[in-house]
C-alpha cells in the first residue's frame, strides 16, 4: 500500500543522494533513477537536455522516493518542490499537507517554496491566500505540536499573503 509496486520486468530502478548520487540505504528518501530498455535514449536532437537527464544510462526521474526491503518504490515528491535546507531535503508537499491538515481549507489557499538562506542555503516560504482560515504564528504553533521536523516548519514572518495563486488550465499549481 502506498507504493507504486517494484520496478517493471527489464527496468532497473535506485534511489540515489540527489547530489553525490550515492545509493541511499533501504527506506532512505533521495532521487529516483531507472536504466533498462524501456528508458529513453534521450532528445531527439537536444543533447544538452539529454545530458541533464540520462547519466550513465541511468534517466533521472525527478522524483524523491524511497525503496522498501522488498523493492517497491515509494514516490515521496519531485525533486523541484524540495528545499535543501542545513543539507536536509525537506519536501514542500508534505509541508503544505501538514498546514492543510491544520487549517482544514474547502480549496487550495497555499503553496511553500524555498527562497535562498545565507546561514542555511534556504528556508522555506508559504504563499497564501485566505488570512481568515491563517494566522501564521498559529499554524506554526500548531506545526510544533505535530512533532514534525523543526526544519519543516516555516518562520511566521515567511507567510506571505498574495491575492491568488497561479494555476495551471489542468487546476495544478503553476510551479
Amino acid at each position: 500500500p502506498g507504493s507504486i509496486g517494484p520496478p517493471l520486468i527489464g527496468a532497473c530502478a535506485k534511489v540515489v543522494d540527489p547530489s553525490t548520487f550515492e545509493l541511499q540505504g533501504e527506506n532512505s528518501d533521495g532521487l529516483l533513477i531507472v536504466k533498462g530498455a524501456i528508458v529513453m535514449k534521450g532528445y531527439l536532437n537536444e543533447p544538452e537536455k539529454t545530458k541533464e537527464v540520462i547519466r550513465d544510462g541511468w534517466y533521472i526521474t525527478g522524483d524523491i522516493a524511497r525503496m522498501d526491503k522488498h523493492g517497491y518504490i515509494h514516490i515521496c515528491g519531485r525533486l523541484s518542490r524540495f528545499s535543501k535546507i542545513a543539507g536536509e531535503m525537506v519536501p514542500h508537499e508534505l509541508v503544505e499537507r501538514e498546514i492543510n491538515n491544520i487549517i482544514q481549507p474547502d480549496s487550495r489557499i497555499l503553496a511553500v517554496t524555498g527562497a535562498p538562506d545565507a546561514d542555511k542555503g534556504e528556508h522555506l516560504v508559504v504563499f497564501y491566500t485566505d488570512s481568515e482560515l491563517l494566522a501564521p504564528e498559529q499554524v506554526v504553533r500548531k506545526l510544533r505540536e505535530r512533532k514534525i521536523p523543526n526544519l519543516w516548519i516555516p518562520k511566521a514572518e515567511n507567510f506571505i499573503k498574495i491575492g491568488e495563486l497561479p494555476m495551471l488550465g489542468s487546476g495544478k499549481l503553476d510551479l
